[in-house]
């Protein structure tokens, strides 16, 4: 029965010997059970990558290539296993630096202050990222090319209007022409430049959540903050990686095959609102009490925020071929980044004015905060909505 099954694969799909991309179309095919080997190698390389610094933004070709090494019905998990990665990765990197920076005052006995680690401060945390970086590059020799090596088959099952056209021009001599337009179409392909704008919208609130929160809860009582030292910060930071693992993982594929990517990226935005609402009142708690509701707001805001992004980028990996996934993914990210550059610089303004308006009438303090963010959260989910978010019929 097994055998059989193969062979009526084997005849449906045409595969050419020698070609990266048709032996992984054709693992795919073969393939009954979950993709654990594949989603591990996606995860773990996002992960490194976003761990040192986020502005290089290598992650790019990632979601591309997560999208064509796993089946359709694994689609959600492929994105979902690539911005979880990215999240945690941007957790955990301030939390490995505040665990690990300054080692020989926080672990005397372990470093001491004439060690290298002692007279360079911050070089633990910069060494063990570098360390998993290292490990991680090792592991990039064993992940598989899908780029086909061969001319387009017509002859194969893969008879989609895209193919059929693409043929048809190739008859013609119209192929070199056709290229160029789908290149250039791009930027004019709405469902995919729609669904980047709100990407970039959610992202810059993202990087500035990410920015105000750490100063928020290290800031002074007095200034509405929480007075918590790194160590704590890190630990709160921590919990919320878990959390998001767990919820991604689990969670987000049922609730995206059930909702659609663009249900579940509105009601995350939209929940988002009161829990962000609710951080200036939590500032005025202690104790367990204290510890307990901080923990669940940041797990809930971090797993929202990365639902959220997660499906706008299922959303713009639909929107094009294969083919051009690589251009539209790098296309987002160069858009995106120039959000997170904003992102930083104006939480960091935005919370210094707050600390200078803590008796206002309207907004005081680290109120005025919150309600940006949640202005950019409002502007997120507005957008979409139609007729400005568009989705790709395929």
């Amino acid at each position: 029965m097994a055998e059989e099954y193969k062979e009526a694969l084997l005849e449906k799909h045409k595969y050419h010997e020698g070609c990266p991309g048709c032996k992984v179309e054709q693992m795919k095919q073969l393939r009954k059970g979950y993709p654990y080997l594949e989603l591990s190698f996606v995860w773990i390389i996002v992960l490194s990558t976003s761990l040192p610094i986020s502005s290089l933004y290598p992650f790019l070709y990632y979601m591309a290539y997560a999208s064509e090494i796993f089946r359709d019905e694994y689609q959600a998990t492929a994105m979902s296993a690539v911005s979880t990665a990215w999240g945690i990765g941007l957790i955990i990197g301030p939390a490995l630096g505040g665990f690990l920076a300054q080692p020989a005052d926080k672990y005397p006995n372990v470093f001491s202050k004439d060690s290298i680690f002692g007279r360079f401060r911050y070089a633990l945390p910069c060494f063990t990222i570098s360390a998993f970086a290292l490990v991680v590059t090792v592991l990039c020799c064993f992940i598989p090319e899908t780029l086909h090596n061969h001319k387009q088959d017509i002859t194969s099952d893969d008879d989609s209007y895209e193919v059929l056209e693409a043929a048809s021009l190739e008859s013609t001599g119209k192929t070199g022409k056709n290229e160029k337009t789908s290149q250039g179409s791009l930027l004019k392909n709405w469902p995919l430049m729609s669904s980047i704008i709100v990407y970039c919208v959610l992202c810059l609130h993202d990087t500035a959540y990410s920015e105000i929160f750490a100063l928020w809860a290290n800031s002074p009582r007095k200034y509405g903050g929480l007075s918590y030292s790194t160590n704590d910060v890190g630990t709160v930071l921590a919990i919320s990686g878990l959390g998001l693992f767990s919820f991604q993982v689990f969670v987000y594929p049922l609730a995206e095959r059930l909702l659609g990517p663009v249900l579940v990226t509105r009601y995350a935005g939209a929940l988002m609102i009161p829990i962000q609402m609710s951080y200036p009142f939590i500032a005025n708690l202690s104790g367990l009490s204290l510890s307990l509701l901080l923990n669940c707001a940041s797990i809930l805001i971090n797993v929202l925020s990365v639902s959220a992004i997660t499906g706008l980028l299922i959303l713009q990996n639909k929107a094009v071929d294969q083919s051009q996934r690589g251009a539209a993914n790098g296309i987002a990210m160069t858009a995106m980044s120039l959000f997170k550059t904003v992102g930083p610089a104006g939480a960091g303004i935005l919370f210094s004015w707050s600390e200078r308006r803590l008796n206002a009438a309207f907004l005081p303090g680290s109120h005025l905060v919150f309600f940006v963010l949640n202005v950019i959260v409002v502007v997120g989910v507005a957008l979409t909505f139609k007729p400005f978010l568009t989705t790709a019929r395929r």
